[in-house]
């Protein structure tokens, strides 16, 4: 099953001070990642500080992708997540080192011989994810739960994956937050 393209309207100013549209249409960047195909980053717009930027500046998404919000910023991604497949569970963690070069941030894979899922990652961020369509299964070091559409998780820094347990694919809204660890959180998760 397809799911439908996304439409984005970005809003502005013109030279009077009235609010006009500055692009409508399909997303610039669309990306299908080479080591997990079926899965889809569908990049709509990114701040690089706090307070944003409110300007007629350039489009944020038409560079590299990247995994993470920028420093001090945000940004703000569709995902579509396939179905696992045998093939995937079995030796996804081989193609992972790739597939997150792909996305920008080799750092953020945690793959371990015992991890509970191929696509294990961590990111310094506060991630809103929000299931569009489908289902999907938000796996932690020692816990799992079962999303759908309409299930909100907040991602707090945590090591993690999206399990996709059914037979079509899932699609997230996500919202990145550039965070930074307490540092006693920070002290913990470099322990041995």
């Amino acid at each position: 099953m397809s799911l439908p393209a996304i439409h984005r309207v970005v809003t502005g100013h013109n030279a009077q001070g009235v609010a006009v549209v500055s692009s409508s249409g399909p997303l610039p960047k669309v990306v299908e990642l080479d080591a997990v195909p079926g899965t889809v980053f569908h990049e709509v717009w990114s701040t690089h500080e706090a307070p944003a930027r409110i300007s007629n500046g350039e489009d944020p998404t038409t560079g590299a992708l990247i995994l993470p919000p920028p420093p001090g910023g945000t940004r703000i991604r569709f995902v579509d997540i396939p179905p696992d497949t045998e093939d995937f569970l079995l030796r996804g963690a081989e193609r992972m080192q790739q597939a997150f070069e792909q996305i920008g941030d080799a750092e953020a894979s945690t793959v371990k011989h015992n991890s509970p899922h191929p696509l294990m990652h961590r990111t310094e961020s506060v991630d809103y994810g929000v299931v569009i369509e489908g289902e999907l299964t938000l796996v932690l070091d020692e816990a799992e739960v079962e999303l759908s559409a309409g299930s909100v998780v907040v991602q707090r820094g945590t090591n993690h994956a999206w399990a996709n347990r059914s037979d079509r694919v899932c699609r997230m809204l996500f919202v990145l937050v550039d965070g930074k660890y307490e540092e006693h959180t920070y002290k913990a998760l470099k322990a041995p």
